[in-house]
């Protein structure tokens, strides 16, 4: 028996475009590795064990996401647009939850490098070198 027996890869319907597939999968990625940071962080705070488990459980269904995600979009486009989005929600944690207070200049860069991100993931795709040589 395979691991693929026992935890098949989620399987979303033939007529779903892509760019909805791909941004369910960074939107449950982001959530996901959202919650086991905030786990994390309550059982380095307080040794809470129930966290901990919740927290390794979330990874686990993480992965399993990821890689059925890989099954119907690239694997770079996934990948970052899942950071981006759980950029902005630890960052938003990080404010309301722990009360991290951060200079202008730091919102500043962070703007930027979220721009920067989102230009990497929406920007025009430089011609394959196959498509270009005929």
């Amino acid at each position: 028996m395979s691991a693929q027996d026992l935890f098949p890869l989620i399987k979303v319907p033939a007529g779903w475009p892509v760019p909805i597939i791909a941004t369910l999968a960074m939107l449950c990625l982001a959530v996901l590795d959202l919650a086991g940071a905030v786990a994390a962080k309550e059982w380095a705070d307080n040794g809470n064990l129930r966290a901990l488990v919740l927290g390794a459980s979330s990874f686990l269904v993480l992965w399993w996401v990821y890689a059925s995600s890989l099954r119907y979009a690239e694997l770079s486009l996934v990948t970052m647009g899942w950071i981006v989005m759980l950029q902005v929600g630890l960052l938003l944690i990080d404010r309301w939850k722990y009360g991290l207070e951060l200079p202008t200049g730091k919102w500043v860069a962070i703007v930027v490098v979220l721009l920067a991100q989102g230009y990497l993931l929406l920007g025009p795709s430089a011609a394959s070198p196959a498509a270009s040589a005929g």
